[in-house]
C-alpha cells in the first residue's frame, strides 16, 4: 500500500515551496490532517492559520492572489466545497484568481467521521462553477505532478485529496497531462472509466473480468473538468459500452460528465457506479466501500451488465 493522496501533497507543497517563493499555504486549522504543516515547518513566514473560518480562508486566498501570490488553501473537502462554495465561486472563480483549493479528507473513506465529513457532493459543486479546473489524483504519484502543475497554472485549481493510503499506481517517470486521460489496459468488449481511488479498484475488476474472457479498456480521468472528451468518444467507439467509477455521487460527478459527453457526441449503453443519492454513514473505509458498492467486484458486476445491453 502507498500513501494517502493527502501525505504526498504534503510533501510535494514543501518541495515546491523551496521552488516558487511567491508560493504561500493557508490552512483552517486542520495543518496536521491535511498536512499543510510540513511546508509551515519549512516556511513558517510563508504559511498561515486563519482559524476555523473557511469563508475567511478563501477570502484571504483571493486576496494574496490579487497581490500575485500563488495560495494553496487547504481544509476537508466538507468544508471547502460545501461551506465556502460562495466564495469560491463569487470571489475566486469569478475574477479568475490564481487560487489552488487543495480539499482533503473526501469522499466515503474519511470513515468513521460519518456522513457530515462524507463530501460527496464536491466534485459537482465545483465543476459547476465557470473558470474552475477539477483535478482527482488516483495515487501518491499522481498527487505529486497534480499539484506541481497547478502551482505553474494560471487560474483556480480544485483538487480533491483522500484521507487513507492508498495503492501505488504510477512510476516516478509518470507525465501529468492536464485534462487528457491516461489509458492504463485496452480492451475490446467495455470501457471502464474510474477517478481518484476508484481506479485501483477499476485496474483489479479488468483482472477479473480477463478471467472470465471480458476484455475491459481501464481509463483514469484525473481531470473531471476540463475533461478528455476524445478519449470518452473514442471508448464509446471502440468497446461500444461505458462504465464509470467514482469514490462521489453518482450526480453531478465523473459519471455525470462522461454521460454528457456521451449523449451529446456518441450515445452508448452505460452504467454509473458511485454513491447512489443517499448519504454515507460512519464506520471502516474498506467496509463502507463494500456496503456502498464501490468494489472491484462490482464495477465487474457493472460491466458484465453494461455488455449484455449492447445491441
Amino acid at each position: 500500500m502507498g500513501l494517502a493522496t493527502r501525505e504526498a501533497y504534503g510533501e510535494i507543497l514543501k518541495e515546491l515551496g523551496g521552488k516558487y517563493e511567491n508560493i504561500v499555504v493557508l490552512d483552517a486549522d486542520l495543518s496536521k490532517s491535511t498536512k499543510t504543516a510540513v511546508f509551515a515547518k519549512a516556511f513558517p513566514q510563508r504559511f498561515f492559520n486563519v482559524g476555523i473560518a473557511e469563508q475567511n480562508l478563501m477570502g484571504v486566498g483571493a486576496g494574496l492572489a490579487a497581490g500575485g501570490k500563488i495560495p494553496f488553501v487547504s481544509t476537508f473537502a466538507m468544508f471547502a466545497a460545501g461551506r465556502a462554495f460562495e466564495q469560491i465561486r463569487n470571489s475566486i472563480c469569478y475574477p479568475k484568481l490564481n487560487v489552488k483549493i487543495a480539499a482533503t479528507h473526501a469522499g466515503l473513506t474519511v470513515g468513521e467521521d460519518g456522513a457530515s465529513h462524507q463530501a460527496i457532493e464536491d466534485v459537482s459543486l465545483m465543476r459547476s462553477i465557470p473558470n474552475m479546473t477539477v483535478i482527482v489524483p488516483a495515487d501518491a504519484e499522481e498527487t505529486r505532478k497534480a499539484v506541481a502543475f497547478a502551482a505553474e497554472y494560471d487560474g483556480p485549481v480544485y483538487i480533491r485529496l483522500g484521507r487513507m493510503a492508498v495503492p501505488d499506481l504510477f512510476a516516478a517517470d509518470y507525465t501529468f497531462e492536464h485534462g487528457k486521460a491516461v489509458q492504463l489496459e485496452d480492451g475490446k468488449d467495455v470501457t471502464i472509466i474510474a477517478t481518484g481511488i476508484m481506479v485501483g479498484a477499476a485496474k483489479e475488476a479488468a483482472k477479473q473480468l480477463q478471467d472470465a474472457g471480458i476484455s475491459a479498456r481501464v481509463l483514469n480521468i484525473h481531470t473531471i473538468k476540463p475533461i478528455d472528451k476524445d478519449a470518452i468518444v473514442k471508448a464509446a467507439a471502440d468497446t461500444g459500452a461505458i462504465v464509470t467509477c467514482e469514490e462521489h455521487s453518482i450526480i453531478g460527478g465523473l459519471g455525470s460528465a462522461v454521460a454528457e459527453v456521451l449523449v451529446e457526441n456518441s450515445p452508448v449503453p452505460m452504467e454509473r457506479i458511485g454513491v447512489c443519492d443517499t448519504f454515507g454513514e460512519s464506520g471502516i473505509p474498506s467496509a463502507l466501500l463494500k456496503k456502498y458498492h464501490l468494489t472491484a467486484e462490482d464495477i465487474a458486476a457493472a460491466a458484465k451488465k453494461v455488455i449484455s445491453r449492447k445491441k
